[in-house]
């Protein structure tokens, strides 16, 4: 795994609401173990830095073709078109490009610079109770950057927090347990090979780090459920989840249900890549609540997410 004084994130967003309490900022880092057939930030999977063109923002103006180095770009059916077998990531698109159609995700960072930008919301994590969530991707493939990070927050009096799909070996968690405050866990299905089936790696390690983490007192642990239509939200699935985390003998007693979007599914078109779960229709809001109504059953505490 990753470890070093800088990391490769894709993105810093402010203001977000949904990511933790309060108002947040959110660091995405790029690098994820799991292929997860539904996700929503393809551009988060690989680790190095990626080109994405964006045709609706595109007016044609040529420029980007013609400051090409590697004539990576070409014109087809009155389209550009990127050959990533000559494109080296110059980034001369990106600066010539006024209409914002060519995008670099990838970023290389230090500690300093992720400081320099969470503190400037400051005034908004103390009136709402926010505070910072590193995201990605798999934050943790980065344990020791997070750890430094988290720790220069807490000094400032910021609250952090992780998003984790928790396939990461336990001693990655272990280095930044004494800076996190919360620990947003995925549980995206309960059954490992159907786990492997849906994310490309079994879930076996997952559920070992949750009850592991389920023992660790000192840190808020919310599991998560991404709900995907046809895949994980049967109602069999569901209740075995809920059996195994009221099994669990910490401090996990709440999961949050997260409603399928499509929000990333133009992302893929931008990637070139084809998106498994095209034309999935959204659950609506009577079977969720029948979701949340069987799993609080267990005696598990169920909110669903926006």
């Amino acid at each position: 795994m990753l470890f070093m004084e800088k990391a490769v994130i894709f993105d810093i967003q402010k203001f977000s609401v949904h990511d933790g309490p309060g108002i947040r900022t959110l660091v995405f880092f790029k690098g994820c173990p799991l292929r997860c057939l539904w996700c929503s930030n393809p551009e988060s999977q690989l680790r190095e830095f990626q080109l994405v063109f964006y045709p609706e923002k595109c007016i044609q103006a040529d420029r980007c073709r013609q400051v090409c180095p590697n004539h990576a770009i070409s014109v087809k059916r009155k389209s550009l078109v990127l050959d990533k077998r000559l494109c080296n990531l110059c980034g001369k698109c990106v600066e010539m490009c006024y209409a914002g159609a060519w995008k670099i995700f990838g970023m290389e960072v230090d500690v300093d610079y992720v400081m320099q930008e969470v503190k400037k919301d400051v005034p908004f994590y103390q009136s709402s109770g926010g505070g910072v969530t590193f995201g990605g991707g798999e934050p943790l493939l980065y344990a020791q950057f997070v750890n430094a990070t988290a720790k220069r927050c807490k000094e400032e009096g910021i609250h952090t927090a992780v998003e984790t799909c928790g396939y990461v070996p336990w001693n990655n968690f272990e280095r930044v347990l004494d800076n996190i405050e919360l620990m947003m866990f995925d549980i995206k299905h309960i059954d490992p090979q159907r786990h492997k089936e849906l994310c490309g790696h079994s879930n076996e390690l997952i559920l070992d780090n949750l009850k592991r983490l389920s023992k660790i007192t000192a840190v808020e642990v919310v599991g998560r459920i991404p709900l995907i239509p046809g895949q994980n939200d049967s109602k069999e699935n569901l209740k075995d989840t809920a059996r195994f985390v009221a099994s669990l003998d910490g401090n996990i007693r709440r999961i949050e249900l997260l409603p399928y979007h499509r929000f990333g599914e133009k992302k893929y078109e931008r990637l070139g890549r084809e998106y498994a779960l095209a034309g999935v229709q959204i659950q609506n809001d009577k079977y969720v609540l029948e979701l949340k109504e069987l799993m609080e059953g267990f005696g598990v505490a169920i909110e669903v997410g926006g």
